[in-house]
């Protein structure tokens, strides 16, 4: 059974705004980290790849299918999961009628067999007991675990994530980690994130998206990496530093072409995905 996903020049406009710009990839089973600043195209490209949206040009593979025919999309949806930023939930359902009405929508018609698919992924992300509690009445972290086994249901070779863990606080974002990583044993994730930390702790690659453009595409450590030698503290905010800012000891963590005779610091994922973005700007696509 196929499980990879490849695109090969993607490209997408809304009107004069460029939102993907000759995008390639390909994502293999395990966890993939997508970075990017707001408005770097970051939540086009995952609708792109989970068949919401298509491409003005290039080629995309979704598990074996080409969703650009009616066929293809439908046999890659059937083995899709996608949970977007801003879930649409009715606060009067149920936990358990929530994810029974998805699994209808993907066209498992045998009630029997879809209640019991329907059990197990709540189950599998912790939520058996609350099954039968309305949505409303759910925790922030509740939900989001909600919104994931509807994505989770008829076990998708390919799960799309934007954004999972935004609005958490730290605990519930480190159950969620928890079931991320789960998820990401034998079948290909994509996880959309602000959050770098999140992408050191889940990821075993990772790609850097600025203005509809794949600026890296590596691993954690070849991101990092990219920074050795290029962080150092100092009094006062370097005026040559490309970012800075006031740590709590009240130094300065800078980032960018070291004087000579800095202070040199580790680097961290983050300062590397800082340089990853320099000169590429804020992008300007959502």
């Amino acid at each position: 059974m196929i499980t990879s996903v490849s695109a090969d020049g993607l490209g997408l406009h809304y009107g004069r705004t460029r939102a993907l710009d000759d995008v390639s990839l390909r994502l293999s089973p395990g966890v993939t980290g997508l970075l990017g600043p707001n408005g770097a195209g970051k939540t086009t490209l995952l609708r792109v790849l989970a068949t919401a949206l298509r491409a003005d040009r290039g080629a995309l593979t979704v598990l074996g299918h080409d969703p650009g025919t009616a066929r293809g999309r439908q046999e890659a949806r059937r083995r899709l999961g996608y949970l977007p930023q801003t879930p649409g939930f009715h606060p009067e359902f149920t936990a358990f009628e929530f994810v029974d009405y998805v699994a209808i929508l993907k066209e498992l018609t045998d009630r029997g067999a879809r209640h019991r698919e329907v059990r197990r992924v709540l189950e599998e992300v912790g939520l058996g007991e609350v099954r039968g509690r309305r949505i409303g009445k759910l925790s922030g972290g509740m939900r989001q675990r909600v919104a994931l086994a509807a994505a989770l249901v008829g076990d998708p070779g390919f799960l799309v994530l934007d954004e999972p863990t935004v609005g958490l606080d730290p605990e519930q974002r480190m159950r969620f980690r928890e079931l991320i990583a789960g998820t990401g044993e034998g079948r290909t994730v994509l996880l959309s994130t602000h959050q770098t930390e999140d992408v050191a702790m889940l990821c075993h690659r990772v790609l850097v998206l600025a203005r509809g453009a794949v600026r890296f595409d590596g691993t954690p450590e070849e991101l990092t990496a990219r920074a050795d030698g290029r962080v150092w503290s100092s009094t006062e905010r370097d005026p040559g530093a490309r970012a800075g800012w006031r740590t709590g000891t009240g130094t300065f963590r800078n980032v960018g072409d070291p004087p000579d005779g800095a202070e040199l610091l580790e680097p961290t994922l983050e300062d590397g995905y800082l340089l990853a973005l320099d000169g590429a700007g804020a992008g300007v696509a959502a």
